[in-house]
Parts: structure tokens; sequence; C-alpha cells
């Protein structure tokens, strides 16, 4: 399903002429970061569903923690950005395509990606050089920072401080940027005196709060809490959302209620059957 859906989207937004817009450029970028944070964990995680012995490679380890993490963080600034785009589309309509020109976005999603994997090499440097003195069980479904705290046998209080300090920096500030901008957007949309003006809006803005609302509330409930008091069966129940059923979730939550991409969809599903001759 999450391989399906956000592929459908990254292919439909990309050949599709009437999509070729600041808001599908960013949804790309976020179908793209979902496919790769299922992947980078999701594989081993069945894996280890399926068989007695459940283990993964120090290499693999590394891998899920740096990808994972960064993949994480990046998204958190993507659906901020993704609200900016939004307030401009809708407080100031006529000036859109000028403020959201190509290469603000490109820019935009490029320092979004590159935060994302500078704190994540930070964060990984720092939780992987801690010693662990014979412990090697993870218990949780893939390798992440709380669950490699554990493992630590010296003190991690600092390590905690800063896993805080950045989560703080990468879900709260977003989080409470998102909802300022949205209060301006809720503002402005008050004002639209076309009832059917003001539902375009707001189903334009309400996919989008729909996935805040999923990410950003799974990420703080695991990350804004010291590691010391991190429940290892509340921690597998949030990050198995947050990494396998919040991605599946997004393109269904953008697809539904987003009629734009139901026609290049038709439209696509057209030129297929035109294609096929049927």
């Amino acid at each position: 399903m999450t391989l399906l859906g956000n592929t459908t989207i990254i292919v439909v937004s990309w050949l599709d002429p009437h999509l070729q817009k600041p808001m599908y450029f960013f949804l790309r970028n976020l179908s793209f970061l979902d496919l790769c944070y299922t992947t980078s964990v999701g594989p081993q995680m069945l894996v280890n569903f399926r068989g007695t012995h459940k283990s993964i490679s120090w290499a693999g380890c590394v891998a899920q923690l740096y990808i994972s993490l960064s993949l994480g963080c990046t998204e958190c600034l993507l659906l901020a950005i993704m609200a900016y785009d939004r307030y401009a589309a809708i407080c100031q309509p006529l000036r859109y395509m000028a403020i959201m020109s190509h290469r603000l976005c490109l820019q935009l999603a490029a320092t979004a990606w590159l935060c994302g994997f500078g704190n994540s090499t930070l964060q990984t440097i720092r939780t992987l050089r801690l010693p662990r003195c014979g412990r090697n069980q993870i218990d949780n479904l893939f390798c992440e920072v709380p669950a490699l705290l554990k493992l630590a046998c010296v003190d991690t209080s600092a390590n905690e401080a800063e896993l805080l300090a950045g989560a703080m920096i990468y879900l709260l500030v977003p989080l409470g940027f998102i909802l300022i901008t949205y209060g301006y957007i809720g503002a402005a949309v008050l004002k639209i005196r076309s009832v059917k003006g003001r539902l375009k809006a707001f189903n334009t803005c309400a996919s989008h709060l729909a996935v805040v609302l999923i990410f950003y509330g799974t990420g703080i409930s695991m990350y804004l809490q010291p590691p010391s008091t991190y429940s290892q069966q509340r921690g597998k129940i949030v990050a198995l959302f947050y990494t396998m059923v919040a991605p599946m979730l997004n393109p269904l939550i953008y697809t539904l209620r987003n009629k734009e991409v139901h026609r290049a969809l038709q439209r696509a599903l057209r030129r297929n059957m035109t294609a096929q001759g049927v």
C-alpha cells in the first residue's frame, strides 16, 4: 500500500501538466521521503516478524538509525515548508507564483534534506560512540536513538539532553510555525465571501493538517521524553505507527480530499486505456 500509493502520487504529479505547482513539488518530496522511510526499516522488520531468529547486522543497524532519523528530521521541516506554501497560496493568491518561485522551492526542499541528514549525522555518531559493555539485544522493532541509549552502560544524561534539544528544534519549532501559519490562513479563509471558495481553501489545508497531526503527534510522544523513562512496549507501537502506518495513510489522505489529483488520475487512466486501444 505504501509503495503503490506514494509511487502513484510521484508519477502522476510529475507527468500531469496541471499539477506542476509548488504544492505538488513538495508533495512529491513527501511521497519520496515516505518511500525511503518505509523501505529503510520495513524489509528487515518483516523478516524478523516472520522468523524465529530476530537479528540485524551491526552495519544494518547503523544504516537504519542514520537513514530513519535523517528522514524523520527532514519530514519535520518539509511539513513546515508545505504549511508556508499553503499560506502563500491562500493569503497571497495574486503573488503566489512569484513568492513560491521554482528556485525558492528547490532551495527550501534542499535545506530540509540537508538539515535532516546533518542533524542525523551528529546524533548517530554520538549514539554509536557510547559503550554497550556487551549488550546487543534491542527491545524494539528497529534501531533508533532511544532504544540504543538504553543499551549504554554509562551515564547517558548528556545524550538525552542533546536528543531532547534536537527534538524541540525539529518537532516543537516547526509545529509552532505551522500552528501560527494556520492561524493566518484561518483568518484569511473567514474573509472569503464565497462558500465554495471557503470549502476549496479548507479542503486544500485539511489534508496537510491531518498529516501534521499524525506525524507530529507520534513523533512528540516518542522523542519529547527522557529515554530513561522510555516505555518499550509503548515505544514499539508509536514507532510502528510513524514508520509504517503514517507513510501508508499519507497518499490516501491527500488523494481522497484532492480533486485535482482525482482528475489527474482519471486523465492518466484514460491515456493508458487509449494507448491500449480500449
